[in-house]
């Protein structure tokens, strides 16, 4: 669900705007969709309450009519980041999914694989180690296998 490409290891945001701003142009580049078009749909979905789920976990998602599939991305603030969360901790892992308007029930999967995974403290001291892009992109690729079903 996520490619080399889609992680950034070391986000410079310093605030949750900012992150999801930073995260949307990323994703721009791997959708082809305007990066305001998803910054405008994770800021209505912050709206209603925020992705924060706690323990320095974020999990910005949106449908945008325009998706022609599923993206994934994730990123790890340099600096911890304020976000709202749950806990009211800052966050420093941020794990974004965009999906087509259609995908329903896919959309809702994905959603809970991805908190299944990083609900799991082992899983994010290894994220939170990763020296590199290859690393984080070694342990979601191994963690997303071990954590499908």
């Amino acid at each position: 669900m996520i490619s080399p490409q889609a992680i950034v290891p070391a986000l410079k945001a310093l605030g949750k705007k900012q992150a999801l701003q930073e995260l949307s142009e990323k994703a721009a580049e791997l959708t082809g969709l305007s990066a305001r078009e998803i910054y405008d749909a994770l800021l209505h979905r912050e709206r209603l309450g925020s992705t924060g789920t706690g323990d320095g976990v974020a999990i910005p998602h949106a449908k945008l009519a325009r998706a022609t599939g599923m993206t994934a991305l994730f990123a790890r603030a340099a600096k911890p980041i304020e976000f709202e969360s749950l806990d009211n901790a800052p966050v420093d892992l941020i794990f974004v999914l965009i999906a087509p308007e259609t995908a329903g029930a896919d959309h809702l999967k994905a959603l809970a694989r991805i908190a299944r995974m990083l609900r799991d403290q082992g899983v994010k001291a290894k994220l939170r180690a990763a020296r590199d892009r290859d690393a984080l992109y070694a342990v979601l690729s191994e963690e997303a296998a071990s954590h499908a079903a």
